[in-house]
């Protein structure tokens, strides 16, 4: 789809929005340096799955996905629904190359049915912006698909129950990158007892997919002149987009 002029000065305005704030002396590299982040010494595998062979998705794939959708919005399987004033499946590309995966909804998700609307929401999106993808060629979602009260970390019992969406959702959309937001979904797929500071920046597996571990936007909020987290999420974007071939 082509883009007209005011489309493209937008995308141009969140890619330098995002890029400066992460300190813009940090993050202008070769694309052959992104290349190597990928493949190299930083973590990421040596010997990426071939996702080639994978068929395209069928239109009945596509409509089970709605499925879960509704599924979703009427679920009752843990006590967070009693919570909520609407659940939040996830939105965005059903066949997206690329997906997001956070926590939880929080207040204004849960106001709107929608993930990643807030503070958090809007950095995510110039970050996906400044990695050359509009927001309608990804997916976003979250572990868990109803808001915990008080935006308290997700229990164990109330993963357990929503993943059984999720993993559907990633079997379905079948995502050549899968990019995990903060410790909740990093304990869940690629678990280890590093903080986060350590398991960020490093390609993980989960069903053939690499998935890539880094900080929650809501944390880069939180922590608001931190340049060096910024730095740190960039760099590990830097090896999505060169895996993705986005240079």
């Amino acid at each position: 789809m082509k883009k007209n002029a005011a489309e493209i000065r937008e995308d141009l305005k969140a890619h330098v929005d995002f890029l400066t704030e992460a300190g813009a002396g940090f993050v202008l590299r070769r694309p052959e340096d992104q290349a190597g982040a990928a493949a190299g010494a930083s973590g990421a595998p040596s010997a990426l799955p071939s996702l080639a062979d994978r068929p395209p998705q069928t239109a009945e794939e596509r409509k089970l996905l709605e499925e879960i959708d509704r599924h979703v919005l009427a679920c009752t399987l843990c006590d967070l629904h009693r919570f909520r004033t609407r659940a939040v499946p996830g939105e965005g590309d059903r066949a997206a190359e690329l997906m997001f995966i956070g926590e939880g909804p929080g207040r204004d998700e849960d106001l709107q049915g929608r993930p990643f609307v807030g503070r958090a929401g809007q950095l995510l999106r110039k970050i996906i912006a400044a990695m050359k993808f509009r927001e309608d060629e990804v997916y976003i979602t979250n572990m868990v698909k109803c808001r915990p009260p008080e935006n308290r970390v997700p229990h164990h019992e109330e993963i357990e129950a929503c993943s059984r969406y999720l993993i559907r959702q990633i079997e379905l959309i079948r995502p050549k990158v899968i990019v995990i937001l903060g410790k909740t979904p990093t304990d869940y797929f690629a678990p280890g007892r590093e903080g986060m500071t350590v398991r960020r920046g490093r390609f993980g597996s989960y069903l053939g997919i690499p998935v890539m571990p880094t900080f929650h936007p809501s944390y880069l909020v939180r922590n608001e002149g931190n340049r060096e987290l910024k730095r740190m999420v960039w760099e590990d974007m830097q090896k999505v987009m060169a895996l993705l071939g986005k240079k």
